[in-house]
């Protein structure tokens, strides 16, 4: 309102008259619209305070929103910051890590190397070993063959292989097992075949040799019986024990009597007619060639003893008597003598010679 008020002159009564000055006059609003414009400036100010109400709770929000982020941050720069240090000491770590690799390499290089040569060492020292082991068993058993194949006795060449048996199995090494085996193989055959290493053929002839002057021969007709014959030749008649004196004497003069005369079939002539000097040579004959049979067998000669104990088979056919005890054992004992020596063969290691050339060879 830009309308003028009175001054105070005017107002008040009783003063000096002046002359009036000419006031513009405005009319008064009306009620109405003051009440109006009071709402309205209520309602303003009711905005304004909700406004700044609303200002007030955005700043606060903000503010901790502000702290928040502010927070966030330290703590992001602090995590970045222990991150950074992190991978600096892990980048340091690798970077140690490597080197320490790196030198463990070379000592794992350094010591495969060496392990290698170790082993290389040891396998020539195995090796060597082995081969000196196996030139020691062919040795001793070659030389073990050689007596066996000598004297005909297997009991050394059995040793021999026993022996290496034993070392092979104290070497403990598998490229040895066949030879092993092959050992165990020969050693099984000789004991088997035992009974024909000569031994057994020996004592046989020995005592052959030994019985040789106790054989009756063909026209030993006086002392037949007494030497074990089998009752074909006359034999006197027994005697009752309680016949009368005179048959006893009938009997004995009878008996007298029929043995000065025998009556037979002559099969081999020439062996009746042997005078007792022939008889000697005969046996003295027999016992060299079973003596000879004898050093046959010694130095192996096979042959040599199946040819001489044939000889004396036949004449032990030929000369003595073939109804005598004695004479059919000794010829029992050539029977088997002859069957002997055909069954023998020398003693042999195929297996365990091959099995040696081969380990030798280092097959």
């Amino acid at each position: 309102m830009s309308s003028a008020s009175p001054t105070p002159e005017e107002s008040v009564p009783g003063s000096t008259a002046r002359t009036p000055v000419p006031v513009a006059v405005h009319p008064l609003p009306s009620l109405g619209a003051m009440a109006l414009s009071r709402i309205v400036l209520g309602l303003l100010a009711l905005m304004a305070l909700a406004a700044l109400v609303m200002v007030l709770v955005l700043w606060q929000k903000v503010g901790g929103m502000q702290e928040q982020l502010a927070r966030q941050s330290g703590d992001a720069l602090a995590q970045s910051l222990e991150a950074r240090t992190l991978a600096r000491q892990a980048h340091e770590t690798v970077r140690d890590t490597a080197a320490r690799l790196a030198l463990a390499e070379s000592r794992v290089a350094e010591v495969a190397l060496q392990r290698s040569q170790l082993e290389e060492l040891m396998q020539s020292l195995s090796r060597s070993r082995d081969e000196n082991l196996v030139v020691d068993i062919e040795s001793a058993v070659r030389l073990a063959l050689q007596q066996a194949q000598v004297t005909g006795n297997v009991e050394p060449l059995l040793a021999a292989l026993k022996a290496a048996d034993v070392r092979i199995t104290r070497a403990a090494q598998p490229r040895l097992a066949p030879l092993q085996r092959a050992v165990q193989r020969d050693a099984d055959r000789l004991r088997a075949g035992a009974s024909g290493d000569g031994s057994d053929a020996l004592l046989k002839l020995d005592e052959l040799m030994r019985g040789v002057d106790e054989l009756p021969t063909l026209n030993a007709v006086g002392v037949r019986s007494a030497l074990g014959g089998s009752g074909t030749g006359w034999q006197a008649e027994p005697i009752p024990v309680d016949a009368p004196w005179w048959e006893r004497i009938l009997l004995t003069v009878r008996g007298e009597a029929r043995s000065l005369v025998r009556v037979g079939r002559i099969e081999r002539p020439e062996a009746v007619l042997l005078s007792p000097d022939q008889t000697f040579f005969l046996r003295e004959n027999l016992k060299l060639k079973l003596l000879n049979a004898r050093l046959a067998l010694l130095s192996r000669q096979v042959d040599t003893a199946r040819s001489e104990l044939t000889l004396v088979a036949a004449s032990l056919n030929r000369y003595f008597d073939p109804s005598s005890r004695r004479v059919q054992m000794a010829a029992t004992q050539l029977q088997q003598l002859q069957l002997q020596v055909r069954t023998a063969e020398p003693p042999r290691v195929d297996d365990t010679l091959a099995a040696l050339a081969t380990a030798a060879a280092g097959r």
